[in-house]
């Protein structure tokens, strides 16, 4: 079937000019096997009608779809990886391969623009001595970030397709050889922190403005008309990456490699390589392995966006005044406290009840954490709280811990909140015992079937699960 009336092609990118982007091709895979298509995601641009096979070609082979991008454009960027600059990356291994507006059933109005870019999709003049190649782990893993980390209402990137491509890639961190697959995310923009530096790099504060000026009118209509342009677009992205970082602090998420080129413009959290969700609270608990000065660690999260943000106003400096930029910089700090607070709320599905109380909440709830300890799992506070209803959680499987002296703040200060939307508790999904959750040693258990005996069984039935929690959760994602 051809894609359906709500596709509508929006390319924008190519517009910026050949210093942002080069133009590629895809390379051709001997084997092109459809292990995942998201048509709740594709639904939302219009590409759900498309049969298996049309969808192989439009997102294995890469044949362009109708009135978009051709060829692909691997973007350019520097970046800060581990806060050493490096000025010589880019889209290594994949490519911005359409844009299209969200569904008029989605959004009201134009609808935000979306990106569909790959990863894994061959190499490009940007991919240095690597193969451009995604493990097919790799795959399996973002897949499942994307869907627990939507289903827990942080803005994501989600995961639109995934292939498996038919050669065997030799990898340090994986048993290897191992297999090989392309990934494709719809994304609201790929534009990084590092598309800055890279032209603040080269002194080109005409090529920033530009960028400051598709950023602005393409993911931050409202700031049309603004006087001072880059001081508006810096003031908004602190605003959503302070709501970012809170996102994943209450979900419990290490992302693992907060480099400035893995930032996006939009505040919306992509790439996950080394991620990790957290088994119990841990400050100090790191999700790469190469990571060994902690330094985006679960606790130090919120500072390494702030630093990144900096980076940013450092760019954008040669088209703005520094002081000024400064100034907005210095809101980080209470944007964040406040869009944590706001998203422990959401957490534990109760109505807020003015600043004062809502912060009380959320101070009571990481020291219930800090309590707990390591019996105290991350996601099951939230389970059996959700609501506010204690009688509920001291009835459940961790009761006994809740009864303790150490619970006694929390205890009465949620006592005081109000439900949200208490109708969710109906859902068959608060009847469980326990709450579904991502933690590594589950994913690893995931993939040991489809590596020993190619049985995608297990795979299939935790995003089912996992889609499960999305609509007993009901959370209306963080805006972004």
């Amino acid at each position: 079937m051809p894609v359906s009336p709500t596709y509508r092609p929006d390319p924008r990118f190519q517009t910026l000019g050949p210093e942002f982007a080069d133009p590629v091709r895809a390379e051709p895979f001997p084997q092109m096997i459809l292990r995942y298509r998201n048509d709740r995601a594709a639904a939302s641009v219009g590409l759900d009608t498309l049969t298996d096979a049309e969808w192989i070609g439009h997102f294995g082979r890469f044949e362009p779809l109708p009135g978009n991008i051709d060829p692909p454009l691997a973007q350019r960027y520097h970046g800060h990886q581990f806060r050493v600059y490096n000025p010589e990356l880019g889209d290594g291994r994949g490519f911005t391969f359409a844009q299209m507006r969200e569904a008029p059933s989605l959004q009201g109005g134009v609808g935000r623009l979306l990106d569909l870019g790959t990863k894994g999709s061959g190499r490009t003049p940007w991919s240095r001595s690597g193969d451009g190649r995604l493990t097919l782990k790799g795959g399996v893993r973002e897949v499942l970030a994307t869907a627990m980390l939507e289903a827990l209402g942080v803005p994501t990137s989600r995961s639109f397709s995934l292939i498996e491509t038919g050669e065997y890639l030799v990898r340090g961190d994986e048993p290897s050889p191992t297999r090989s697959a392309v990934l494709v995310r719809l994304s609201h923009g790929h534009i990084r922190f590092g598309s800055f530096q890279r032209h603040a790099f080269f002194d080109r504060p005409d090529r920033i403005a530009e960028l400051v000026d598709h950023v602005a009118d393409l993911y931050y209509p409202e700031l049309e008309g603004a006087d001072d342009r880059p001081l508006a677009l810096l003031r908004a992205v602190v605003g959503r990456s302070a709501r970012l970082a809170a996102a994943w602090m209450a979900a419990g998420f290490v992302h693992g490699v907060l480099n400035t080129d893995n930032m996006n413009l939009s505040g919306e959290s992509f790439d996950y390589g080394p991620y990790r969700f957290l088994p119990h609270n841990d400050p100090n608990f790191t999700a790469a392995y190469f990571d060994h000065q902690g330094l985006y660690s679960f606790g130090r999260q919120p500072e390494a966006v702030f630093w990144n943000l900096q980076q940013l106003a450092g760019a954008l400096s040669l088209v703005a005044d520094g002081e000024a930029l400064a100034e907005v910089l210095n809101g980080f700090g209470a944007a964040y406290r406040e869009a944590l607070t706001a998203a422990i709320l959401a957490r534990l599905g109760v109505r807020s009840r003015g600043e004062a109380a809502d912060a009380g909440l959320a101070k009571a709830t990481f020291a219930a954490f800090a309590q707990g300890g390591e019996a105290l799992r991350w996601e099951p506070l939230f389970f059996d709280w959700f609501g506010g209803e204690a009688g509920r959680a001291m009835a459940g499987p961790r009761g006994e811990i809740y009864a303790d002296e150490g619970f006694a703040t929390f205890r009465a200060e949620i006592a005081a909140f109000e439900p949200d939307r208490p109708e969710r508790l109906a859902d068959p999904y608060f009847a469980r015992p326990e709450p579904e959750e991502l933690l590594y040693d589950q994913i690893e258990a995931l993939w040991a079937p489809i590596a020993e005996n190619d049985d995608w069984t297990a795979f299939h039935g935790k995003l089912a699960a996992i889609e499960a929690a999305r609509l007993g959760w009901g959370f209306q994602s963080l805006p972004h």
